[in-house]
């Protein structure tokens, strides 16, 4: 049973602590988007796996250059695969792993925690169970040489159990619009590196999840 002395001391779990803990929940347990559907959104249809991206591709995209070259297109083709296979209805864990190099990583620049190796296939597994119909709506692209740089919103609906510090957050069916920015580097076409930064707390407000600010400022 838990004493109010260890509620009192929950409570007292300062914001970035607890926003720096959950992140980690929802992208280390493992986790990172998946995706939801939105069969209409030009951004998702473009996100099939293919080997290049054509012309007609090129021109559904929100690119802010769409004279690219054809090592630059083949990059973008290795970045809309790797979300294509995180969707939350096209999930393929061992092909989002096959995305990166072997060296490669994944970097949640916001609660700062990086994933290698078989870590990698925990990402897009855990938040399609936090959002089962996942999906990033990708809002601007710039393409230049080795680095895919891509304004996005995580989408989704919370229909699955997320572990915070506190305790476990109860699903609510609340619909998710994160906004979020990628930064895909890459080499011999395969990620090197990929720093995803998430915008929590818009994400954790939507799901119903408030931070205490007077027990944070009462702490000290």
């Amino acid at each position: 049973m838990r004493t109010d002395l260890e509620g009192h001391d929950m409570k007292l779990l300062s914001r970035k602590s607890i926003t720096a803990a959950t992140a980690v929940a929802v992208l280390g347990g493992l986790a990172i988007a998946a995706v939801p559907s939105q069969a209409a959104s030009p951004a998702r249809s473009s996100t099939a796996a293919q080997a290049d991206v054509t012309a007609r591709d090129l021109a559904k995209l929100p690119l802010t250059d769409r004279h690219l070259t054809k090592h630059e297109r083949a990059n973008l083709a290795v970045v809309l695969r790797a979300y294509h296979v995180a969707e939350g209805d096209s999930l393929d864990v061992n092909a989002f792993v096959d995305s990166f190099a072997k060296d490669g990583v994944f970097n949640d620049v916001v609660a700062g925690q990086s994933y290698r190796g078989d870590a990698l296939g925990g990402v897009p597994t855990y938040m399609a169970n936090l959002f089962p119909d996942v999906h990033r709506d990708l809002k601007r692209i710039t393409v230049n040489g080795d680095v895919v740089s891509i304004e996005l919103s995580i989408q989704g609906t919370f229909e699955g159990p997320l572990q915070s510090p506190a305790g476990t957050v109860k699903p609510t069916g609340a619909r998710v619009d994160a906004p979020t920015a990628d930064f895909w580097y890459l080499h011999d076409g395969k990620v090197e590196k990929f720093n995803c930064f998430v915008g929590y707390s818009t994400m954790y407000a939507q799901m119903g999840v408030n931070f205490d600010w007077a027990s944070a400022v009462n702490k000290h």
